[in-house]
Order: structure tokens, then C-alpha cells, then sequence
């Protein structure tokens, strides 16, 4: 079996490069382990949101300043503003439909009530371009009785902290009092499931009309469509006031929204999706990759001009850590991190912790480094890459969107 190109990982960053390919021609084939930590977002993407602990608002301003290891750095700075909208296009273009844009960051608002920089954030979500400027002053804040994934409290303490004046209302409607007879069913995903008729949405809406009083604004949480942003459009028509959504905790409907699309669009383009395999081993020779072989394929292996690994970091295997050393499973690639085990975290928590810049090493072009040589047609993208902390800087998504991008157009020109 023979493609143009191989990826080897199916979140963000992997699907990002196969539709860019797939767009332009190509047969590409992602190998998919299963879900991706897409799942854990919230339905924002981040492209810088701070340098040493500091918020930065004008992340394309900033990002000539990083290090020479930071995965921008090596794409190239004066790429990035091309990369950025090359980024929001290709989403819009798979319906995920977000707003925000490259040079001037705006604040997104977390489960537990704390505004953080973002770039892009959904069209339905709570955004604020100026802190000190709200969108409204007086919201109500609807939680859902029952609901386990928004703590209410934490929620309603942060937007205070932030300027609002919020009135907590708890709500809920004969239908959903019903799910709450099972504990798994008060999730977000499953009344996102739940939420899909006109009648339910309408129930919804009635308690929101009845209840919300005199507020300027009604702050939902993100429980609506999880296949499209339809469900939210319905129920915002059946309001009576303005209605935004906040993200929820993980599994997040926004995120599971957002790996869907992006999916049915690649596939939609051609794209071969092969979902719940793993690649474990590769052929070289003369510093090229041949092919890979899979967990389910076995000795079939998977043939192509150009790879992309997009494996991940820790939390998707896609780098592994043991009592020894820190590894990259699949091809044993060179990985950029201390060998003294003792210098992979810090005490607190809270502290920047040096495994979170951990990855593959790879050279300006993002191909990777095997002994020290770079493997011609085998580049790595997203968060499998060494050189910058997402936790610690927000810069996790962009990394994954415009790496990815940079690849693609690395591929398509024969960069080899």
C-alpha cells in the first residue's frame, strides 16, 4: 500500500497537515491511535499566550523574540502571520467557525472562571476583547442541576473577580431531571447528545426566559452540538437575551466538535483515516524512511514518498519517560531532553517543569534527527516537538496548526 504521504497521529496537528495535503492533491493516510488530547480543549486556540509568566497580547509582536529552539523559530518568524491565516481559513473551511485574530490576542474564559489569552475562540463561546471593557456587566450564570462538569462556584467567584456582577440561577427541565437517574448521563457529552430536538432546546430556553431576570447577558455551559454549531444557533433564537457559552471540564463537547469536523472534512477530500492503529517500527535506508508498519497491518507495511509524525507528547504516548531516559517509541529518534532524571520537574506544581519542553529533536526544515542526521522525508509537528513549554506559554494549539502547515508546504514543495 503506497501514499504520498504517511501521518502518524490524528489530532489536531496531524489532521491540520493531511487536509492541507489532501487539498492539494495528495493521498495521504493518517494512523489514528484513538482519541486525541483535542478532547481536552475547550473551544479556543492559542497562538502565544505568555513569555516568563507574562500575559502577551501581541503574540506576533513577540514571537521574533523566542528562543532559536522554539518551534516558530524554526519554521521563521516572518512566516507565522501567513501560517496564522492560512490556519483560520482551513478551519472555517471544515465549519468550525472561530473568531479572533493574529496580531492582537483576546481573553478566553476557563472552567473555573480565569481569563487566559487566546487567539481564536468559537463564534458561541464567552470572549472578551478588553478587560476592562466586559461584553456586559450584569450575566446570569445558568448551571444545570446535576451537571458534574462546571464547578459553579469556582466559576461564579472568577467572572466576579473579573468585573461581572453574576447571578447564579440552577435550572433544569423534566428531561434532563430524567438523565440524572444515571450519574454518567450529567456529562457534557451526553446532554450535548440529549440537546439535539427543538422541543428539549425549547425547554431550555423557557427556564432561561422565566429565570434570567434582568441580566444583560446568560452564560451557558458549553453542552450544545457536538457534531455542529446548529444547536446553539436554535436555542439562541428561542433567548430572549444575548447567550454565550463557557467551556466546560474535559471531555469537552467543544473540543470532540472540533476532531469530528476536522475529520469528516479530510476524508472528505480523499483522506485515508485508519482509526485505532498504531505505527511501531520503520524501514530506512540511506537516511530515508521507506515505510511503516503497523499494530493491525502488520505485514503490510505503509509505503510513502514523505511521513509526518504527529504522535504527541506524553499524555498520547507519542513520548514515553521511564526510570532511565525519555524516549520516542516508534523509530528511536533523537529527543531533546536531560539525561539526568532528577532534572525532568521542580518542586510546586505550579513551577515551570522542564519535561513540558521535552520532544523531537529535529533540524530548521522539522525533519527529525536520528544519531544526530536528519531523516529526509520524515518531519515532526505539534506537540511531539521539543523548544516550548504549552502549558506554561499557551502556545500549544498554534504550535500544532502552523507546524503542521509548515510541513505541508515543505512536503508540497519537495523538500526533501
Amino acid at each position: 500500500m503506497r501514499m504520498d504521504t504517511v501521518i502518524m497521529g490524528g489530532g489536531l496537528s496531524g489532521l491540520t497537515c493531511g487536509i492541507a495535503l489532501a487539498k492539494r492533491g495528495q493521498r495521504v493516510t493518517i494512523i489514528a491511535s484513538g482519541q486525541s488530547t483535542l478532547l481536552f480543549n475547550g473551544g479556543s486556540m492559542e497562538l502565544l499566550g505568555s513569555i516568563d509568566g507574562q500575559a502577551v497580547m501581541a503574540p506576533l509582536e513577540a514571537i521574533p523574540t523566542l528562543p532559536q529552539d522554539h518551534p516558530y523559530s524554526k519554521i521563521g518568524a516572518s512566516r507565522i502571520a501567513a501560517l496564522a491565516n492560512e490556519a483560520k481559513e482551513l478551519l472555517a473551511d471544515a465549519n468550525i467557525s472561530m473568531e479572533g485574530n493574529a496580531e492582537v490576542n483576546h481573553w478566553r474564559v476557563t472552567p473555573m472562571g480565569v481569563a487566559k489569552p487566546a487567539w481564536l475562540t468559537l463564534s458561541e463561546n464567552l470572549r472578551i476583547d478588553d478587560l476592562a471593557k466586559l461584553p456586559a456587566k450584569h450575566v446570569a450564570l445558568m448551571c444545570i442541576r446535576g451537571f458534574f462538569d462546571q464547578p459553579n462556584g469556582m466559576l461564579a467567584q472568577g467572572l466576579q473577580k473579573l468585573g461581572f456582577d453574576v447571578k447564579r440561577i440552577e435550572f433544569t427541565t423534566d428531561d434532563i431531571t430524567a438523565l440524572r437517574r444515571s450519574p454518567s448521563e450529567m456529562r457534557a457529552a451526553s446532554l450535548a447528545k440529549h440537546l439535539v430536538s427543538n422541543n428539549a432546546l425549547q425547554r431550555v430556553a423557557d427556564q432561561i426566559n422565566t429565570l434570567a431576570g434582568d441580566a444583560e447577558m446568560v452564560l451557558l455551559p458549553s453542552v450544545l452540538g457536538q457534531n455542529d454549531e446548529s444547536y446553539f444557533k436554535a436555542l439562541e433564537s428561542m433567548v430572549n437575551k444575548p447567550l454565550r457559552l463557557i467551556a466546560t471540564l474535559p471531555p469537552a463537547v467543544a473540543g470532540s466538535r472540533m476532531q469530528t469536523l476536522l475529520r469528516h472534512y479530510f476524508q472528505m477530500l480523499g483522506g485515508n483515516y485508519l482509526m485505532g492503529d498504531t505505527a511501531v517500527s520503520g524501514n530506512f535506508e540511506d537516511g530515508k524512511l521507506l515505510s511503516v508498519t503497523t499494530a493491525k497491518l502488520g505485514d503490510m507495511p505503509l509505503r510513502a514518498d514523505n511521513f509526518v509524525l504527529a504522535t504527541g507528547s506524553f499524555v498520547s504516548r507519542g513520548l514515553i519517560a521511564d526510570y532511565e531516559r525519555v524516549y520516542e517509541p516508534i523509530f528511536n529518534l533523537d529527543v531533546d531532553a536531560d539525561s539526568d532524571r532528577e532534572l525532568w520537574t521542580r518542586f510546586g506544581i505550579l513551577e515551570p517543569q522542564a519535561y513540558s519542553r521535552y520532544g523531537v529533536a529535529t533540524d530548521n526544515e522539522l525533519r527529525c534527527l536520528k544519531q544526530g542526521k536528519p531523516i529526509q522525508n520524515l518531519r515532526a509537528i505539534g506537540s511531539v516537538l521539543s523548544g516550548h513549554d504549552a502549558i506554561k506559554m499557551g502556545d500549544g494549539t498554534g504550535v500544532s496548526l502552523l507546524t503542521a502547515l509548515a510541513a505541508a508546504q515543505s512536503t508540497l514543495q519537495g523538500k526533501r
